[in-house]
């Protein structure tokens, strides 16, 4: 029997995704967390858990670093919550492009009795434009971006993408009539809209600033809905304030940004959907079930993505750092207990690697053994017997 503590409101149909093997909130000492956006960052982390899976794409609110050293594989839910930004972002280009935003707030302030006199003489004041025909460029087409993308060119706009690290399956996703460039200057230089979907890490923190800002049209509208720091909000501010860009909408906001006029914040509603928070709280319990049933760590953020066919009565995982020779200790230990190995596999994602060995049979053998043996070796973080069931 495994055991899963859930933090935050997990969508029912997720819970009731996991088989009679799984118990939910029965214990402290989990094998696993299925969370949302609960903090972890400060939180201990019990010995016996196994894998944290974020029913969401960010994982900002888990400390990767003490996760892994550990053992402990976190995942995320990718595509899940795909579909729901997509439409927000799509609204919001409505929105801005149409000026509902000045044109509810004029209505709000002009309630008097010859309101429909009034509103039908200045009504003009509001007069948008429609986004056919107009230019989007979309930094990073991956679960989000290539469903933005392909939603516009539906709504016959032209279409702009750029992604350094679109991987084949993501390309296969996007229509072949979305004009892929080399760089972020090439892709916003006309656009009309530019919206950002990336994850956040080293790479992408102030992705878009001040230069890129720079590169724009003038009078281009801007959206963040991937993540806080990814857009410079002082060059957005900057550029509204000099009427280089028209209107900023963000899902994150901050003190440099409230208050301002044409900047909209949402507050972080991006994957705020019932059909999203659904769909990841399915994904994350699946991803729950396949990982400590079979080792399987497809869409795991800190440890390689390997996904090997169970065929063996047992299964033998370790986490350990990415040095030479970790494989032949880990086979020889096996060895020695004269366990054989029917079927070995090892990945490596920068400083971690991910072994698995299927092995004919334990009956008899000292299990025990075997795992103190293995994470005696210093570079070694968790060992695991997976039992076929």
């Amino acid at each position: 029997m495994y055991e899963v503590k859930t933090f935050n409101a997990i969508a029912q149909a997720g819970l009731d995704t996991f088989t009679d093997d799984f118990e939910i909130n029965q214990t402290d000492e989990p094998d696993a967390y299925l969370i949302r956006s609960v903090n972890l960052l400060q939180a201990e982390l019990p010995e016996s858990l196994k894998t944290i899976v974020r029913a969401g794409a960010g994982v900002n609110n888990v400390p990767l670093g003490r996760a892994t050293a550990q053992g402990i594989a976190v995942f995320n839910t990718p595509g899940s919550n795909a579909n729901a930004v997509k439409e927000l972002v799509v609204s919001l280009m409505i929105a801005t492009a149409r000026n509902l935003f000045e044109a509810h707030n004029y209505s709000d302030e002009h309630t008097e009795a010859d309101v429909s006199q009034r509103t039908e003489k200045d009504k003009t004041k509001f007069n948008g434009t429609e986004l056919a025909g107009k230019r989007l460029a979309v930094i990073g087409l991956g679960n989000v971006g290539s469903l933005v993308a392909n939603a516009a060119l539906a709504l016959g706009m032209k279409v702009i993408g750029y992604d350094p690290y679109l991987s084949a399956n993501a390309a296969w996703r996007i229509n072949n009539r979305v004009k892929r460039v080399d760089s972020i200057k090439n892709a916003v230089k006309n656009a009309d809209f530019v919206t950002i979907h990336v994850p956040k890490n080293n790479e992408t923190i102030g992705l878009l600033g001040t230069k890129e800002i720079t590169e724009m049209k003038d009078g281009a509208v801007l959206f963040n809905y991937s993540r806080i720091g990814i857009v410079d909000n002082k060059a957005a501010v900057k550029a509204i304030r000099s009427q280089k860009i028209s209107h900023y909408c963000t899902d994150f906001g901050e003190p440099i940004i409230a208050d301002q006029e044409k900047i909209t914040i949402t507050p972080h509603i991006g994957g705020s959907t019932l059909e999203a928070e659904t769909n990841g709280a399915v994904q994350g319990a699946n991803t729950v079930m396949n990982y400590l049933e079979e080792g399987d760590t497809t869409h795991c953020v800190n440890l390689p993505n390997m996904q090997v066919p169970f065929e063996t009565a047992y299964r033998v995982t370790v986490i350990h750092q990415n040095v030479p020779n970790m494989v032949g200790q880990i086979s020889t230990q096996i060895a020695n207990r004269e366990i054989n190995i029917e079927n070995m596999a090892n990945a490596a994602k920068e400083k971690v690697a991910y072994t698995v060995i299927d092995v004919d049979d334990l009956q008899g053998k000292d299990q025990e053994g075997l795992i103190s043996a293995l994470e005696g070796i210093k570079e070694v973080y968790k060992v695991r017997v997976i039992k076929h069931r």
